[in-house]
């Protein structure tokens, strides 16, 4: 890739990668124009601030146009959608992926056990000592 595509595609994904511009792009991906408020609702938690800024910066760039009817993909935004629609399609393939890991037995993911080592004897208390023929009172003391 020449150094001029580099700079392209970095400018791309800047302006892609700013918070919520994806989203606006997916919520205009039907092809009818939405205005301020439905694409605010659309794209859902976008402060009208933020949409505002997100609207100006895509217009700018030519992948947003508004219209009397609001705001729409133009030509350009219609062919990254559908670039971006391939994202989907892999998003659908990774998402079972992950799904699929996550519900694996878990013997699969526990290393196998060490070999058995037997368990030792269990071994006998040991006897109490035989009672002394002493008797109470005797004096044992040699004092």
């Amino acid at each position: 890739m020449s150094t001029k595509e580099n700079a392209a595609v970095s400018q791309l994904l800047a302006l892609l990668e700013a918070r919520y511009a994806l989203r606006v792009l997916w919520a205009l991906r039907d092809g009818h124009a939405q205005t301020f408020r439905l694409l605010q609702d659309s794209v859902g938690g976008i402060t009208p601030n933020t949409l505002n800024t997100r609207i100006k910066e895509l217009r700018e760039a030519g992948i947003v146009g508004h219209g009397s009817d609001g705001y729409s993909l133009t030509l350009s935004g219609q062919d990254l959608l559908k670039r971006l629609s391939d994202l989907q399609a892999f998003a659908g393939k990774w998402q079972l992926g992950q799904i699929k890991k996550a519900a694996a037995p878990a013997a699969q993911a526990v290393p196998a056990p060490a070999a058995a080592v037997p368990a030792p004897e269990p071994q006998t208390p040991a006897a109490a000592p035989a009672p002394t023929s002493a008797q109470p009172g005797d004096d044992t003391s040699h004092g």
